[in-house]
């Protein structure tokens, strides 16, 4: 028996996060390879800036690779990686001395 089809914009307007419970954008689009017939990334808007820092200031939002997705339900699911982007001083910025 072959598992239940899709459709790739039913992916459209669906909340992403790192499996980890970090909300990371709302899916916008889908990226495609045409030749290969399957989806390569998904292109999100609404993103965490928290997340992508700078890297996300006046752009529309950002593609994640779709190898990252771990899931794809009511919500989709992003491998945790996606929470390292943040480059180390951007991390040592945000740390308060105790």
């Amino acid at each position: 028996m072959n598992a239940p089809t899709q459709e790739i914009t039913a992916l459209v307007g669906r909340e992403v996060y790192s499996n980890n419970g970090v909300f990371v954008g709302e899916v916008e689009d889908v990226r495609l390879n045409l030749d290969d017939v399957k989806v390569t990334g998904l292109a999100l808007h609404r993103v965490n800036h928290d997340l992508f820092g700078e890297r996300a200031r006046g752009s529309r939002g950002v593609i994640v690779p779709y190898d990252w997705v771990q899931a794809v339900g009511d919500v989709v699911l992003v491998s945790d990686i996606i929470e390292r982007l943040r480059k180390p001083e951007e991390e040592e910025e945000n740390e308060v001395a105790v």
